[in-house]
């Protein structure tokens, strides 16, 4: 049997229902493919230069996240 996380975000303007399921949903499914493969990248770059490590490993919470989960507003 799958498991499959399901995020629930209320309180929303972006819909009648106030309610969204899908953006945030696909968000967190993004945001984990995404970090699997800049974490590990990112804490590399790290050792070498740790400005550019530590945005690397930003970008999944602070890019993918946001855009995915508000590019659907459902």
């Amino acid at each position: 049997m799958a498991y499959m996380p399901v995020c629930v975000q209320c309180g929303t303007h972006s819909n009648p229902c106030r309610c969204k399921v899908l953006g945030p949903t696909l968000g967190f499914v993004a945001f984990v493919v995404a970090g699997a493969v800049e974490w590990p990248l990112g804490a590399l770059v790290y050792l070498f230069r740790h400005r550019k490590g530590r945005r690397i490993m930003s970008h999944p919470a602070n890019v993918v996240y946001p855009r995915i989960t508000s590019a659907i507003p459902i």
